[in-house]
């Protein structure tokens, strides 16, 4: 397995390819969320550490930026290994469940649902966290913010689902 001590020279077309596939998906989950803020989001109770709604765009689009060049980085160190196919592809479980989240809880309306999902995706994050770090310590450490914010975003998904059963 190669480690961030191997150098390889920077990529830029596949860098930007991994911000395009994982802003992409930022940018198809918001086609879910974006029309339900002003409709249904606005009519639920709301913990009082709930942020404004537009810090939201802010912190996903600045998180998707931090995980596509995390995965970036361990893209450059692949090996074709079984710890590198394992950490792809909870990367990939870590992308599946960040998306599900707001086409369930914003596009379905299932507040308990995209709970149980949230839960789910900080397992993954975590995860993910862990299998990168046999790659790259930096990519891991990219990968903080993310989950610090999902954190976050999972004790507001509770608040919600408290404040209006």
């Amino acid at each position: 397995m190669k480690t961030e001590s191997t150098q390889r020279p920077l990529r830029p077309l596949a860098l930007v390819i991994s911000l395009l596939i994982t802003l992409s998906i930022g940018v198809v989950a918001s086609l879910f969320t974006r029309p339900e803020i002003k409709d249904w989001y606005t009519t639920l109770y709301k913990p009082s550490f709930t942020p404004p709604n537009w810090l939201f765009p802010v912190a996903w689009t600045t998180l998707y930026i931090l995980i596509a060049i995390a995965a970036y980085m361990v893209w450059q160190l692949r090996d074709g290994s079984r710890t590198y196919k394992t950490a792809a592809m909870i990367y990939i479980i870590q992308l599946a469940l960040n998306f599900s989240w707001s086409i369930v809880f914003f596009g379905m309306h299932q507040i308990l649902g995209g709970l149980v999902i949230i839960v789910s995706l900080l397992i993954v994050i975590v995860l993910n966290i862990s299998w990168f770090g046999r790659f790259s310590r930096t990519a891991a450490w990219l990968l903080v913010p993310y989950l610090l914010w999902v954190s976050y975003a999972t004790l507001l998904n509770i608040g919600i689902c408290v404040l209006n059963k």
